[in-house]
């Protein structure tokens, strides 16, 4: 099933698939497909699930080298038409069901997770300052990629890659993403001294 809702996705937009345009794709019938799935946002809801599990997280042990497969990854996977027809379809989606809203915030929540490894480790490794938010570094990773793919519209072209590499990269070193109670801390150990 979900190998057919991707190459449906492959050929059209997400509001043009339809159960009956999976149950002829797939050879299952619309009952089945209803029973365990309901809508066709459940199919594309576990599709997302499963084609950004395929994501790895980098590992190389060098900070902006994981930033640049990290924002590499993410470029190639939206950069695919059917990809992008799933996340824009998913996102139309959630504006109206509550429930697709829950399920695609949870799988960002847990992608996001997942990814800020890279931060964690960075820190650990004495490459960005040791109160770095590691969900905010992704953030700031995954921010321009997203407007350029969401509300733009558009691919993600090798510029944006490294500029948003570059821009995350000098801010983390910088110190732009430490959590605010440890600057207040520091600032506050400043006057005293």
């Amino acid at each position: 099933m979900l190998a057919a809702a991707y190459e449906e996705l492959d050929r059209d937009s997400f509001a043009a698939l339809t159960l009956d345009r999976l149950a002829r794709r797939s050879g299952v019938h619309v009952s089945t497909i209803r029973r365990r799935w309901r809508t066709v946002e459940g199919v594309v809801v576990e599709l997302l699930a499963e084609r950004s599990s395929m994501l790895p997280t980098p590992d190389t042990g060098d900070f902006r080298r994981d930033l640049t497969q990290l924002t590499q990854a993410i470029a190639d996977f939206n950069n695919a038409l059917r990809n992008r027809n799933v996340l824009q379809g998913l996102l139309a989606a959630a504006a109206h069901d509550p429930r697709v809203e829950e399920i695609v915030r949870a799988a960002f929540v847990r992608r996001i997770e997942e990814v800020t490894l890279i931060a964690r480790q960075a820190v650990e490794r004495g490459e960005i300052p040791e109160d770095t938010d590691p969900r905010e570094v992704i953030a700031a990773l995954a921010a321009p990629l997203y407007y350029r793919v969401l509300i733009l519209r558009g691919s993600i072209d090798e510029r944006l890659v490294h500029t948003t590499v570059e821009t995350t990269y000098q801010a983390t070193v910088a110190g732009v993403f430490v959590r605010k109670e440890s600057r207040e801390g520091n600032r506050k150990g400043d006057r005293e001294g």
